[in-house]
């Protein structure tokens, strides 16, 4: 189930106009939105990136998630609501680390040794780790049945271990793992693309990184002009900033467009639409916060926010 305002991007070209940009009574509505429904974390997180917050304060919101094996769980990724560590979980840690610069110490390290510990024969991570088994989680969350690596997890916490340039023994096998599963791609669900674009927008290789996003490209152009395609996404999914290799796989138009109906589609209590169900009725909020905020950072980074 995903909003009509999100359909595949090459269905249908948007209207090009004048450039929309995230006004100042954008982002209090935003701060509203945030202050009233979302998670301590999302708080302090809003308050870094659009305010003056202190980054600490995001740092010390993530300690309790944090378990003794060094991974992260607790529901920090909402649609797991199991205690255990799970890959999404220390993606999703490690990228609010990283987005206020504290990608680094104790705590990556902890849970970098924690991913060698269950790394997969194949040097990937499950998306999936089976100790969900027997607790809440959204349909999607499925344990598989080979313990095998997925690109989905793997390439988002590689991506980030490379552009901070930290050096663990977890991450060479990762980074084969990805470069061996991308280069063998010959079809991508939208969230495989991210983590694969988001890999090689970071890896240290970049001609191979270049010449595996073209490729890639290829695919994902394909893909979302068959007849048949169900792929539901807009560009900036993949370009979440303008120096992205998937920039090359659209045209001005096209991204321009895109992020002008990213800013229209702030929703009239602050918030930004969750294109998945809600499965549970706690993930509306905790999403809320989350996909909020991540559709603010997508338009700063393009330059959408206005002054006044």
């Amino acid at each position: 189930m995903v909003s009509d305002l999100f359909k595949t991007w090459a269905g249908e070209l948007f209207n090009v106009g004048a450039v929309k940009t995230l006004s100042e009574q954008a982002v209090d509505r935003a701060e509203n939105y945030i202050a009233s429904n979302a998670r301590v974390l999302e708080r302090h997180r809003f308050a870094t990136l659009f305010r003056v917050g202190d980054p600490a304060m995001v740092v010390a919101a993530l300690r309790p998630y944090r378990n003794a094996d060094g991974g992260f769980g607790q529901a920090l990724e909402p649609d797991g609501r199991m205690p255990g560590s799970q890959p999404a979980a220390i993606a999703a840690a490690f990228g609010f680390l990283d987005e206020v610069g504290r990608l680094g110490g104790e705590l990556v390290r902890g849970a970098c040794d924690h991913l060698s510990a269950i790394c997969a024969e194949d040097g990937g991570l499950p998306f999936v780790h089976p100790n969900a088994e027997g607790y809440p989680r959204a349909p999607w969350w499925q344990i598989p049945q080979r313990y095998e690596g997925s690109l989905i997890s793997t390439g988002s916490i590689a991506r980030l271990l490379h552009k901070n340039e930290i050096d663990h023994p977890w991450l060479e096998p990762a980074t084969d793992f990805c470069w061996r599963t991308i280069e063998n791609l010959s079809a991508a669900n939208t969230y495989e693309t991210m983590g694969a674009i988001a890999f090689l927008d970071n890896v240290t290789d970049r001609d191979r990184a270049r010449t595996a996003a073209e490729r890639l490209g290829k695919i994902v152009r394909a893909q979302a002009m068959g007849a048949d395609s169900d792929e539901s996404y807009a560009p900036w999914d993949f370009v979440t900033n303008p120096d992205s290799l998937a920039r090359g796989w659209f045209t001005d138009e096209e991204l321009e467009s895109s992020l002008d109906v990213l800013v229209d589609s702030q929703q009239q209590d602050g918030s930004w639409p969750v294109r998945w169900p809600a499965w549970t009725p706690v993930t509306a909020f905790e999403w809320g916060g989350w996909v909020t905020i991540d559709a603010m950072k997508i338009l700063v980074n393009h330059g959408r926010r206005g002054s006044e």
